[in-house]
């Protein structure tokens, strides 16, 4: 294979590759949704009645009365708080079993540069920078480092930015890791549990975007792509010598 022939096919691969990078840096990675379930409100609506029953609403429920109705109360010592929750909770319980809907009330779409933002923002400088350094620094800094050599005329220089583009190939998957713990914390954060085996008052969603398969495809091909860099290179020298 001529020289020319070669810089042509390695810097195409590198346009691929970029092409690839791109849309996964933008594009949606993630997406999380929220609801309120009709079980969970259920479940908890009793605690919140007690709760929402102060003594001031109490009072408030009593002025409204007819002094009849809480004379007899008065005098058979009845709980109005007590006979409110045994006669009102079932029934609230039922009705929003029954007939309310799930109410969405979280719901966050992020790409990897927007995640990076929202990261620096809430004060996570660790693992912003982390995502920022694999999944942006890296690609682009690889690429450029594989370009120049590609088109440089010195032999020397060549040889040892590609060895050292060839020192760092282990640590090509680097960046999916990190994308991948950047999910699964994501998923982490959004994930829900009761305890007793209550059903939970917020269920979350979660499921990729086209940013992550744009991405998953650049790690792909650009690895595929170094190896045949690296191979064709070494075959070029081979063949000079």
């Amino acid at each position: 294979m001529s020289p020319k022939t070669h810089q042509k096919i390695v810097l195409t691969l590198l346009a691929v590759s970029m092409l690839l990078l791109l849309p996964g840096l933008v594009l949606p990675v993630l997406t999380i949704r929220g609801v309120l379930t009709r079980d969970g409100i259920a479940h908890v609506t009793p605690t919140l009645l007690e709760k929402g029953l102060s003594d001031d609403t109490i009072a408030v429920l009593k002025s409204m009365m007819s002094p009849t109705i809480l004379g007899f109360l008065n005098a058979t010592g009845g709980d109005l708080r007590k006979i409110i929750l045994e006669k009102l909770t079932p029934q609230i319980t039922t009705a929003l079993q029954k007939g309310a809907d799930d109410v969405e009330v979280y719901t966050q779409t992020r790409s990897i540069l927007s995640a990076v933002q929202r990261l620096y923002e809430v004060g996570s400088p660790i693992p912003a920078t982390l995502i920022l350094l694999f999944s942006v620094v890296v690609p682009f800094g690889k690429a450029a480092l594989v370009g120049w050599a590609t088109l440089s005329d010195d032999e020397r220089r060549r040889r040892r930015t590609l060895r050292f583009v060839e020192a760092i190939a282990k640590w090509s998957m680097a960046d999916v890791f990190v994308v991948a713990l950047f999910i699964a914390y994501l998923a982490a954060q959004a994930s829900t549990t009761s305890p007793g085996g209550a059903p939970p008052l917020v269920a979350f969603t979660a499921h990729f975007g086209p940013g992550f398969y744009w991405f998953a495809a650049y790690c792909v091909f650009s690895l595929a792509s170094q190896q045949y860099t690296a191979r064709a290179g070494t075959l070029n020298r081979d063949t000079q010598a």
